[in-house]
């Protein structure tokens, strides 16, 4: 085995360990990964199937289809699952240990886990006690590794290369929707897998949210500062027709996917110069980020950076704006990022998570003006044993075009 394969085969190793420490903490025998992501980050396939994790022992993957494709992605043993009518009897045969006790708890993901399907899963194991297990399993993701790390920089570099390609190609009277497909464009070409993976139920994001003047103010279901005009009622955010004028606040806010671990941010972008109001209210987005990166340090508790960019933002009497406006308004500061741009920890009330090295969390003040725009900056960052390292890497500061 070479050393490459030694230290992948570590990571894997090293998330299965910290998983079921978490179980017996809790007293749970096992967890069963359902959804694609959490399958994906504990066996490196995402086959259709299922991931069993036992408290103690090894992990394997069950599989539907397909197993010949598992096989060379999979780094856990792989079993052909023939219906889900035999599971119950192939994961006993498997672990009799487990099974021999009688009563058996089984973790899943009630969050993303379709009601048919836990119904089914019931059926199918008689007898067992089923939990819910997505904190067990988001926790575990919060903490990232060297190698995931790795690729969250590589997608921070690929995205500040299309930013600069959106901005080269931004001009008066262009439209929204074509500011998004040149940068689009540039992160295809360099690898962006197209997407970026939401964990949230009913949530999708398409590259990100670029939008300008009145439209980026324009709220929507999606659960951020800035919803976009969208192309039409069957996708209402980000990009739309408008056409882009000058003196307005042009907002962009794009992420990118590779090798499934995504990068966010977002820059302000003016054609001329934004009225004083706007670009006062663009440099207090830059103060209450320069403030929090101050805290951004192992111990400091996530509810507490949003409480203190509450009282920032209110003493500058930006308050009514922060983070949209009225009954739109979204309650949190930043959020996690990984596998998927809605992770643990989020940095709003009642998140008491201290941070810790390895965590990635994405930090956004914006200020949402309805019928003028929204203005705001974006950095992520991955806690370190002393601080953070900016992982984003694009030019900050308002970006004048003449």
């Amino acid at each position: 085995m070479t050393e490459q394969n030694n230290e992948t085969a570590e990571m894997y190793r090293e998330r299965w360990v910290r998983l079921q420490k978490k179980m017996r903490d809790k007293g749970i025998d096992a967890f069963l990964a359902t959804q694609n992501v959490d399958i994906y980050y504990l066996t490196g396939s995402m086959q259709t199937g299922y991931a069993f994790v036992p408290a103690a022992g090894d992990p394997a993957l069950f599989v539907r289809r397909s197993v010949t494709r598992a096989m060379t992605e999979a780094k856990t043993d792989v079993v052909p699952l023939a219906s889900l009518r035999t599971f119950a009897s192939e994961l006993s045969a498997r672990y009799p240990a487990l099974f021999a006790a009688g009563s058996v708890t089984l973790a899943t993901e009630f969050d993303v886990l379709p009601v048919q399907a836990y119904m089914r899963l019931q059926s199918a194991f008689p007898g067992v006690t089923w939990t819910d297990g997505s904190l067990l399993i988001r926790e575990t993701r919060m903490i990232k590794s060297a190698p995931e790390l790795k690729l969250i920089r590589q997608a921070a570099a690929v995205i500040d290369t299309a930013f600069e390609a959106g901005v080269a190609a931004l001009h008066e009277g262009m439209t929204e929707l074509e500011l998004m497909a040149a940068i689009e464009h540039s992160i295809r070409r360099k690898g962006h897998l197209g997407l970026m993976r939401m964990r949230g139920y009913n949530q999708e994001l398409i590259t990100g949210m670029v939008g300008a003047g009145a439209a980026a103010a324009l709220p929507t279901y999606f659960d951020g500062p800035a919803g976009g005009e969208g192309l039409s009622a069957a996708a209402p955010q980000s990009s739309g027709r408008r056409r882009i004028g000058r003196g307005e606040p042009i907002l962009i806010d794009i992420g990118c996917c590779i090798e499934g671990y995504v990068i966010d941010q977002t820059r302000t972008a003016v054609i001329g110069e934004l009225p004083d109001d706007l670009a006062s209210a663009y440099e207090q987005a830059e103060q209450v980020l320069r403030r929090t990166e101050e805290r951004l340090k192992p111990g400091t508790i996530c509810e507490d950076l949003y409480a203190a960019a509450l009282k920032q933002v209110k003493e500058a009497g930006l308050s009514d704006h922060f983070m949209g406006y009225g009954s739109d308004q979204v309650k949190f500061l930043g959020h996690g990022i990984g596998l998927e741009i809605d992770e643990l920890p989020v940095l709003a009330k009642s998140f008491t998570y201290p941070l810790e090295p390895g965590i990635v969390i994405a930090i956004e003040p914006k200020f949402t003006f309805p019928g003028r725009g929204v203005v705001g900056i974006e950095n992520s960052y991955a806690i370190t044993e002393n601080g953070y390292e900016q992982l984003t890497r694009s030019r900050e500061g308002l970006i004048r075009l003449p």
